[in-house]
């Protein structure tokens, strides 16, 4: 049962995710009644799985929800502010209640009672204005007016044989069915086969109801919702009022159902017709469904572990080193026809690479509900109209980089809506819209993938920054920085030019914890602002954490990885002309391009081979050259973390295993980079600006 209480909560989960975001489409659309169906469709669903598996406070808690939605669908409720915000924090409340160690918890029992109080001032509550009052008083087939009086029902329930595989039991949906009415059920057991054929895990009974209800018929549709491309059903109408009232029309329909296998709705119509003497309306059929027979379903997508992912992706990180010392064995042996066995599996190991990644890669839209949920609780908290909007939700990261990067999203909104998004009336004066608007757009670069959250606020004042660095003696006053400097000092820790402490931000331990949450998966953090216009956070991150296509070179005696997707050209090119360039600066194609000596900086002892090499790589859109003494070739890297003793330098990102046991670092050039010039003390000027005419 364990296994099973397990598996139902992961469901919950999704549903629970679903229903919030499903909230937060209905806040936009509060007229949309597919929005409202699926809600509905949310709390039904939690309420009948938690009370099988044992989790009555949300069995109790989504009877009560769903009766809300319930009045909303049938038009007695309108959807409003107060209703959303109850059931958002339903939605929370629902979170925790998946934990039963929380049900003994008083805070949780308190919360639980008034969220109850508050679903029941609802439901009772006389001062809400039925939502669309004219539709009751319309007489078309199928009004309201029919269903005051009540109607009756013919209603076949004919499940596919393996209903059984996904946890239905078919006798329950019936049970639910006569809470709606008075019913009278007849099973079909002729297809039950002879005893020694029966397979015990197939459904081999179909039913015939009748059924005098005066609820509607789509909440005769809805015992069946979850069934209903697993089955044939059929709902129609047979008469006004309770036929079932009627003894000659039981008895004829008990008499028919002993001398045939089925009784069929012609007969049920024919009989009703001849006992009531009064004809029906026109029989409307509500929804049929073709059998789907078993064997022609195919299932689309199936539920992994994440643990079983990460193992995944554990093996085929070791396949990949396997793979390097199989083809440095078949390089280095003389064993025939064993050079094309190691190309194959070296072929075969990428596929199976680029196939592992695109199951663990996830899009980015999975994380977005949180966030819409935080700009619509703290702009409602800070008394400011906020919208949130988003572009390339589809775009796809590392499930891993996914859940570390959550939270520094989270605090990069926070900060747009307390500091970045002014109030209404100071917007008007800027001569800006009231509404403010936050912006996550998300989008493929190269191997990368680029977040950038921006908003249009108030933006960032230079000068504001400047004087708060100087008075901290961060910097001192004579110092001239670019404005990109002076940005960046805002990830610098302690760093904040909050006015106040609030609960949202303004505690001066924000921006440096989020540059260096980003820095932990590779990432890099970047910020542009206008005073007064709005400010623009772009985050840079590697699509996967695991396996990188790099290029491995040597300098010295080292081997070193420099990603693949950084790498613009390889040149080859004379050591003394190296030696002899004027301020690090080396013409390559026409163009002068800056250099650092990687051997130099390293502090190795100067190369004497004639001939080195200089790879060419990006650097915030110039380019700038890394001097080696080899280029060995293209290499799979499995990146592997350095340890505690060097998780302070930055230069270095990770190491992989050769294929002969070896080491090699694997470089982050942007740092690399970095450090280098703070060291050498000049500017990267940009590729475009000189081109050589010496």
């Amino acid at each position: 049962m364990d296994n099973f209480k397990k598996k139902f909560v992961e469901e919950a989960v999704d549903l629970i995710d679903g229903l919030e975001k499903s909230l937060l489409e209905l806040e936009e659309n509060p007229e949309d009644e597919a929005i409202v169906q699926k809600v509905f469709r949310v709390m039904h669903t939690l309420k009948g799985n938690s009370g099988m598996f044992g989790f009555d406070m949300i069995d109790s808690f989504t009877h009560e929800m769903e009766t809300v939605y319930d009045m909303i669908r049938n038009h007695k409720l309108a959807v409003t502010r107060d209703i959303l915000d109850l059931t958002l924090s339903s939605v929370d409340h629902l979170k925790i209640l998946l934990d039963e160690d929380n049900y003994s918890d008083p805070d949780v029992q308190a919360n639980h009672r008034n969220l109850l109080d508050r679903v029941a001032a609802i439901i009772h509550s006389d001062e809400i204005t039925p939502q669309n009052t004219t539709v009751q008083n319309t007489e078309s087939v199928g009004s309201n007016s029919d269903e005051v009086s009540g109607c009756s029902y013919y209603i076949l329930f004919e499940p596919n044989g393996n209903i059984f595989s996904n946890g239905t039991n078919p006798l329950f949906l019936l049970d639910e069915l006569h809470t709606l009415g008075e019913a009278k059920v007849y099973a079909h057991l002729n297809r039950v086969p002879p005893l020694k054929n029966i397979d015990e895990s197939l459904c081999y009974t179909y039913w015939e109801a009748i059924l005098f209800t005066e609820s509607s018929v789509n909440d005769i549709n809805d015992v069946f919702i979850f069934v209903e491309d697993d089955s044939n059903i059929e709902i129609q109408k047979i008469a006004d009022g309770n036929i079932l009232a009627n003894e000659q029309f039981i008895s004829e329909i008990d008499n028919l159902s002993s001398i045939q296998k089925d009784i069929g709705f012609s007969s049920v119509q024919r009989i009703a017709q001849s006992v009531s003497k009064a004809t029906p309306k026109e029989k409307t059929l509500v929804k049929t469904k073709d059998r789907v027979i078993a064997k022609d379903t195919t299932i689309s997508s199936i539920r992994v572990a994440a643990d079983k992912l990460d193992m995944l992706m554990n093996l085929v990180s070791e396949l990949v080193t396997t793979q390097a010392r199989l083809s440095l064995f078949a390089e280095e042996s003389a064993v025939p026809g064993l050079v094309p066995i190691a190309e194959n599996v070296q072929k075969l190991s990428r596929q199976l690479r680029d196939i592992a990644f695109s199951i663990v890669l996830i899009p980015i839209e999975n994380m977005l509900t949180r966030f819409q949920r935080l700009v619509r609780d703290l702009s409602s908290e800070l008394g400011k109209d906020v919208i949130f909007a988003t572009e390339g939700a589809e775009t796809e990261l590392d499930k891993t980089i996914i859940e570390s990067l959550a939270d520094p999203l989270m605090h990069i909104l926070r900060n747009s809506l307390d500091h970045g998004i002014e109030e209404a009336h100071v917007r008007e004066k800027a001569g800006k819209p009231k509404q403010g608007k936050i912006t996550l757009k998300a989008f493929y670069s190269g191997a990368n993938v680029m977040i950038q959250i921006s908003d249009d606020g108030a933006g960032i004042d230079p000068e504001i920054i400047t004087q708060k660095a100087i008075s901290k003696g961060i910097i001192t006053a004579d110092r001239k920085l670019t404005k990109r400097e002076i940005l960046d000092l805002v990830f610098l820790p302690g760093f904040s030019t909050a006015k106040m402490v609030t609960d949202v931000s303004g505690r001066g331990v924000g921006m440096d914890v989020v540059k260096r949450k980003i820095a932990d998966i590779r990432g890099e953090v970047e910020i542009d602002s206008e005073k007064g216009a709005g400010t623009t956070i772009t985050i840079k991150l590697p699509l996967t954490l695991s396996i990188i296509d790099g290029l491995l070179v040597k300098v010295d005696d080292t081997h070193f990885i420099i990603p693949l997707s950084v790498v613009d050209k390889i040149f080859a090119v004379e050591h003394e002309k190296i030696q002899k360039t004027y301020n690090n600066v080396v013409v390559l194609d026409g163009q002068q391009v800056p250099f650092f000596h990687v051997r130099r900086e390293f502090g190795h002892q100067e190369n004497t081979e004639k001939f080195e090499q200089v790879i060419v790589v990006n650097f915030e859109e110039k380019s700038v050259g890394l001097v080696v003494d080899t280029v060995i070739g293209e290499y799979q890297a499995v990146l592997k973390p350095l340890g505690k003793h060097y998780k302070n330098q930055d230069m270095i990102s990770g190491a992989t295993i050769l294929g002969d046991g070896t080491v090699a670092l694997v470089m982050d050039t942007n740092k690399i980079i970095k450090l280098f010039a703070n060291h050498e003390d000049f500017k990267i000027e940009d590729k475009e600006l000189t081109k050589a005419n010496k």
